[in-house]
Formats: structure tokens, C-alpha cells, sequence
């Protein structure tokens, strides 16, 4: 049974990593046999995702309704093992690639069936690519990649009558963060699907962009090598998200005493 605990003005999910996994696939299997007409919304948060919460009430509450919101970064579960000692053993980065990777390792020709959306054509093409390279027996029933201007009511529309026509249980969504997010909501609020936004597992696992050093993600200094990737991209992300996101977490462990 998972538990919700905060680290700032967002409420996490906390669970081991295979714990997480087999959550998403066990949700997908029920998708496909209840007949509900309401998805469930999967979100990864990490420093950036905390800060942006503290700032944008709007934001914040759309990832209080999401059904499972998982610790993306090393520097959430180092304050939430703090505060909340009880819950330290469980409380593990849960980090959107991995989970990818893991619930397709675990797909079968079956279920899940998988669904793309995000990123550029070519990406996507070579994702998915490499993605049955490994997993043969993955199902991927759909890719997509949207315009980058907002899409229109229509649009909308016609993007979820393609998901339900492939017959998808998962959809994966990489559009960015706020606005996977946003996406992610909104899918879940109009189809029986697990909707998942998952940043930039897309570009990682096709091999686009290159992840950092093992050791680097266990330290918590992966986004240094991020920054240093992309540093006019993502400037705010790290220099206004970090202080932000410390001054939320010495507030969060100050209101454990």
C-alpha cells in the first residue's frame, strides 16, 4: 500500500522503484477490463517540479489530483528520508526512465499496450526502434509527435479518438514539463488509459541525449551534467528551481520539529 508524504506543496508517492513498476502495469491490465471511462494519471517530480509548484497554484493543485506522483530526483528522496524517517526504507528515486525501462522489460504481446506522444518524428522513430530492439515482445500500438503551438478543442479530440481507435492501456507523454503534465491530466480525466509523463525518457532511451554518469544520478549532481548539456535551455530550470526548491526543503524539514 503506498503512501502520500510531502517534500514542499507536493504530495509524493512513496514506493520502491519495482514497487512503482509493477503499480503501472497492474493499473494497465485493470484499464483494459473495468470499462471506466477515467484514466489514471502517473506524474515524476523532481527539484524543478517542487519549486514550479511553490509559484504556480494552478500547477500545484493538477499534480495534487494525479493519482500517483513518484520522486524523480535524488534531492527529493535525500528530504523526504529526513522527513519522514518512518517511511526512509521505502522512499526511493523512482526515476521516469527507469520505470519506463522497467515496464516495458516486463510487457508481454498482450499487455500493455503501449502508446508515444511527444517528441519529434525522428526521435520518436528512432525510440521506437530501439525500444523493440530490446523488448520484441513490447506492443507499441501508436506514436505521435504534436505541434509545438498549443493544440486546438479539435485537435484534442481528434489526438484521443486515435488512442482509443489503437486500443492503448498506457500512453507515455514527453512533452516538457509543465505541459506533459497538463497533458497527462487531461488524458486520464477523458480516457480509460494510464497516462504517464515521463520528461525526458524519450530522448535518454533513444539514445538523442546522453544521461549522466551512474554516480552522478545517485549523488544528486545529475543536473550539472544536464546543465552543462544544454545551459541556455535550461537555465531557470536549475539556477531559480534550486534555490527555490532548497528554501522548500529547509521548510520542509524544519515542519518535522
Amino acid at each position: 500500500m503506498s503512501t502520500r508524504e510531502f517534500v514542499g506543496s507536493i504530495s509524493f508517492t512513496v514506493m520502491p522503484l519495482h514497487e512503482a513498476i509493477t503499480v503501472i502495469l497492474n493499473e494497465a491490465n485493470q484499464s483494459c477490463e473495468s470499462g471506466n471511462s477515467r484514466g489514471v494519471a502517473v506524474h515524476f517530480c523532481n527539484a524543478y517540479n517542487v519549486a514550479l509548484a511553490r509559484s504556480d497554484h494552478e500547477y500545484r493543485n493538477l499534480i495534487a489530483r494525479g493519482d500517483y506522483v513518484f520522486s524523480d530526483g535524488v534531492p527529493i528522496t535525500w528530504v523526504g528520508k529526513r522527513a519522514v524517517p518512518k517511511k526512509a526504507h521505502d522512499w526511493e528515486r523512482v526515476y521516469g526512465p527507469d520505470v519506463m525501462e522497467g515496464v516495458f522489460a516486463r510487457s508481454t504481446v498482450t499487455n500493455p499496450r503501449h502508446y508515444l506522444l511527444g517528441s519529434s518524428p525522428a526521435v520518436l522513430a528512432t525510440l521506437q526502434e530501439r525500444l523493440l530492439e530490446r523488448f520484441p515482445d513490447a506492443q507499441i500500438v501508436g506514436s505521435e509527435s504534436p505541434p509545438f503551438r498549443p493544440a486546438t478543442e479539435d485537435e484534442l479530440m481528434e489526438r484521443d479518438q486515435r488512442i482509443r481507435d489503437a486500443g492503448a492501456t498506457i500512453v507515455w507523454v514527453g512533452l516538457g514539463t509543465p505541459k506533459q503534465d497538463v497533458e497527462v491530466a487531461r488524458l486520464a480525466a477523458s480516457l480509460p488509459i494510464v497516462a504517464i509523463a515521463i520528461g525526458a525518457a524519450f530522448d535518454f532511451l533513444a539514445g538523442t541525449k546522453p544521461q549522466a554518469p551512474i554516480w552522478m544520478q545517485k549523488s544528486g549532481t545529475e543536473w550539472l551534467f544536464r546543465f552543462a548539456s544544454e545551459p541556455r535551455r535550461l537555465a531557470k530550470r536549475y539556477i531559480w528551481g534550486n534555490s527555490v526548491f532548497l528554501a522548500e526543503a529547509i521548510r520542509t524539514l524544519r515542519s518535522q520539529h
